[in-house]
């Protein structure tokens, strides 16, 4: 399995539409964890699973979607709901509820990987105005087997090596 995780494009057309030229027959999903701030029906975010953010207007986009993508179920969220500004605790109970193997959400504008029992939790950062560091990101990650592979790269789709992360299963 392979996703390409992005969130926090904040409006961004030209750049999200290349993100999705560049990884729609690459990847398994794509996956918009809200606050691209474009309508449901734009051509840049079609193809894309993708939530509502507390920026998102177009009540089209759900708040969470649940998804079963190669036998791994995917919980994607912004994450204003779940106070992820503060804690994942409130996230992991309802990752824990139903029965999640990956949450990717974003809100924060940090981008950051951890598992926590069992469950990866993923924030890609921001695809427009990232905190805590100056490139603007998205996520790909693979699971192969036992074996789950993130990697981060930058809005010019530079790798950023030193945050790869593997986590075996």
């Amino acid at each position: 399995m392979k996703l390409l995780i992005v969130s926090d494009s904040h409006g961004l057309k030209k750049e999200l539409g290349e993100l999705k030229q560049r990884y729609e027959n690459q990847v398994d999903a794509m996956i918009h964890c809200g606050d691209s701030e474009l309508m449901s029906n734009e051509d840049e975010v079609q193809g894309f699973l993708i939530v509502r953010g507390n920026c998102d207007f177009d009540k089209q986009y759900p708040l969470d979607i649940r998804k079963n993508i190669n036998g791994n179920e995917i919980f994607i969220t912004h994450g204003h709901h779940y106070n992820v500004k503060m804690t994942l605790m409130n996230l992991s109970y309802k990752a824990k509820e139903v029965h999640a193997d990956f949450v990717f959400f974003g809100h924060s504008h940090i981008l950051g990987a951890e598992m926590i029992n069992g469950t990866l939790f993923l924030n890609p950062g921001s695809f427009l105005m990232p905190r805590g560091r100056r490139e603007r990101t998205y996520a790909l990650v693979q699971k192969e087997k036992d074996m789950i592979t993130i990697q981060f790269f930058t809005d010019a789709h530079k790798e950023l090596e030193e945050l790869r992360l593997t986590f075996y299963i």
